[in-house]
């Protein structure tokens, strides 16, 4: 670590989780026997009150289509979903962000991001509405306060508001992202490859933050390639294959050895 931390130039965060071992057991989310195509079968979940919930899997394995259909960016053909246990009709984005779901997408700078605007736009565009003034025009003063703030608390490094984020590093367009969702009110967050791209040092940031999100009692999915990562956030572990969830594992008993177990179950039945 310390190594690392030269490397980095900056202390680096350990990603063990400082949220409470045991979540609150309010049910925030709840999907029930989703399916969509191929990809998405019969799958059903519960997320609880400041929990982190990890999705692993093999490439293709569906848990990025479970996060788009509960996001509304793809269509169920069938299922049902829940949010404190009332139904949803969720046909687009905009509904779902109506109701507190983020989705933070693995191909942020196409999915989640203006990369052609500056870091105070994009900070309040998931939530613009409410910065317009009677007459329909922008308040620029409550924009600025509010992106001044996002920028303060994640400690996003940028020279100034007006830089365009295409000019950020990948760990500060992350954090980015992540401003956009909070300035939202967002409660439930799917993280869809929080890390991709992005150096070490800045990855033990976005463990910090994720980490504060869930103490704050946010409610967190976690998709991600990387086992330690999952293993090491999550409080509980979904594991699917070929578009079902073929295991669930606890912070506690959770292993790669495990999560491959499961991860490879209906292959190795075929």
């Amino acid at each position: 670590d310390r190594i690392i931390s030269l490397m980095v130039g900056r202390t680096i965060y350990e990603a063990t989780p400082e949220v409470p071992e045991h979540p609150s057991e309010d049910v925030v989310l709840e999907a029930r026997h989703l399916n969509r195509g191929r990809l998405v079968r019969d799958v059903s979940f519960q997320l609880r009150r400041g929990e982190i919930l990890g999705f692993a899997g093999l490439v293709g394995a569906g848990r990025t289509e479970v996060a788009r259909v509960i996001f509304g960016a793809d269509h169920l053909d069938s299922g049902e979903i829940f949010l404190h246990g009332k139904k949803l009709l969720i046909h687009s984005p905009r509904d779902a962000v109506s109701h507190g779901i983020a989705y933070l997408s693995e191909d942020r700078k196409r999915y989640g991001l203006a990369l052609g605007l500056d870091v105070e736009t994009n900070t309040v565009l998931a939530a613009f509405e409410k910065y317009l003034g009677p007459l329909g025009w922008v308040q620029p003063a409550r924009t600025r306060a509010t992106a001044e703030a996002q920028v303060r608390g994640l400690a996003i490094k940028t020279p100034s508001l007006q830089q365009k984020v295409k000019n950020l590093s990948g760990g500060n367009q992350q954090k980015v992202v992540l401003a956009k969702w909070l300035t939202a009110d967002a409660s439930v967050f799917i993280f869809d490859e929080p890390t991709r791209g992005i150096d070490v040092g800045a990855k033990s940031e976005i463990y910090r933050l994720l980490n504060n999100l869930a103490a704050q009692g946010k409610s967190i999915v976690m998709i991600s390639s990387e086992l330690p990562e999952v293993l090491r956030m999550s409080h509980r572990i979904l594991v699917m294959c070929e578009g079902r969830i073929t295991g669930e594992l606890r912070a506690g008993e959770a292993t790669q050895e495990a999560v491959m177990q499961y991860a490879t179950q209906r292959v190795a039945q075929l």
